[in-house]
Parts: C-alpha cells; sequence; structure tokens
C-alpha cells in the first residue's frame, strides 16, 4: 500500500518526515489564514496539531476559509477542521478547542507542549495575549498581521516584527509588543497598501487567494523551522 507521505519522503528523506510526524503544533484561528497553515501541516504529516478557534462558520466565509461550504454553515470551525485533519491523516493527534482566547483561559490550551505556536487570530488582544504565553513557555510563535483589503499574493514577508511597515495592523503590534517591551517577534505581513472603502467601518474585505497564500506561506515556515531548513537564495 502506497503511503499518504511518499512524495513527501521523497523530497525531505526519512528521518526528517520522522521528525515531522513527532512534532506538535497549535494553531489559534481557523479562519482565512489558519485554516489553510492547519491544512499544509497535516498534508505534511505533523504529528500532532492543536486547533482554536470559538466561532462557526459563516456564509461570508465561503469565499476564502478551506473550512466553509454551504454543507458546513453554521458549524464549529473547530469540529469541521477536526474531521477534515481525520479524514486527511486519522493518525494525526487532534487537540480541538471551541473556546476564545483571553487572558484567563491561554492556559486551558497548552496542558500539552508544543513545538510551536501559530497565531493567525484577527483580534489585536488575543494576538498579544498569545505572544506573551509563547514568550513564558519559550517556545516559537509566528504571527499573521493584515492579509485583509489586499489583492496581491507576492507581497507576504515573513521577517521580524521590527522589520514591518505599510501594513496597519503591524504598525499597532509593534506599538503594543514595544510598551510591553517584547521583540524578536517573528510575523508575516503584506508590503501591500490595503486598499480603502467608502462604507465606514466593517469587516475587510478580502479574496480566495490572499489569505491562502498567507498561510501556505506560514506553514511552510513553520516546517522548515521545525527541520531547520536553511533559506537558499
Amino acid at each position: 500500500m502506497k503511503s499518504i507521505y511518499e512524495r513527501t519522503e521523497k523530497l525531505i528523506g526519512p528521518e526528517n518526515l520522522n521528525r515531522i510526524k513527532k512534532s506538535r503544533v497549535i494553531v489559534f484561528g481557523l479562519g482565512g489564514v489558519g485554516g489553510y497553515v492547519v491544512e499544509a501541516l497535516a498534508r505534511t504529516g505533523v504529528g500532532t496539531i492543536g486547533i482554536v478557534d470559538y466561532d462557526t462558520i459563516d456564509p461570508t466565509n465561503i469565499n476564502r476559509q478551506i473550512a466553509a461550504l454551504k454543507s458546513t454553515v453554521g458549524k464549529y470551525k473547530a469540529d469541521v477542521m477536526r474531521d477534515r485533519i481525520s479524514d486527511i491523516n486519522e493518525e494525526i493527534k487532534v487537540n480541538a478547542f471551541k473556546e476564545k482566547l483571553t487572558a484567563s483561559t491561554a492556559d486551558m490550551f497548552f496542558t500539552e507542549e508544543y513545538d510551536y505556536i501559530v497565531d493567525a487570530i484577527d483580534d489585536t488582544a488575543a494576538k498579544l495575549i498569545l505572544i506573551e504565553k509563547a514568550g513564558a513557555l519559550m517556545t516559537p510563535v509566528i504571527s499573521c498581521l493584515g492579509t485583509g483589503n489586499k489583492t496581491d499574493p507576492t507581497r507576504f514577508i515573513i521577517t521580524d516584527i521590527e522589520k514591518t511597515h505599510t501594513c496597519p495592523l503591524a504598525k499597532k503590534m509593534r506599538k503594543e509588543l514595544s510598551m510591553r517591551g517584547i521583540s524578536g517577534v517573528k510575523v508575516l505581513f503584506s508590503d501591500e497598501p490595503p486598499r480603502k472603502f467608502d462604507d465606514g467601518p466593517g469587516p475587510p474585505a478580502s479574496i480566495a487567494f490572499v489569505p491562502a497564500a498567507a498561510g501556505i506561506l506560514i506553514a511552510g515556515e513553520v516546517v522548515s523551522d521545525l527541520l531547520s531548513f536553511k533559506k537558499s537564495c
């Protein structure tokens, strides 16, 4: 019988594939970005995946979120992604949480030790809580910044938060992290100026391929870090 990860093993070798299977990654936020992070991690063979999202699927999610289909509207994103991971590989251990990350709930997600934390949350306060928690646990974290109101999936950059620019969320996060004395946070941001609209406040505009590209890039960065891959020029 052919292995699910036969072609992955051919690319990275059996030793590295085994390291991936022993790795544990937790992803906070299962929307347009986080869903694709989880999808790629599962298809790469990560052995334990934590997934955290308190929200249910809305019809407006269908344009960009991998968990969102007509058949899944109204279901919890964490439930849908748990079942999806199992359908990819039933041997992956999934720790699913339908809870909101707050200062009072932060500890509940870390009853198991993780090798990497992914922040794909929209809420700034929750992002800061998670980054602080990652620092306390001394666990590597990568934080996704703004993907809304953008159309170019080639403009994403992975770098230190201090090297970000253009992105309004990056500016806010730099200020908040500086106030807390936190530095050296790895982030993904876009240097594409966000589009502006005259319809007042509300959720950002979005399109299918931008958050998906961000999610895939983050998953690739996590795997590269787990395997200590050096980036080629």
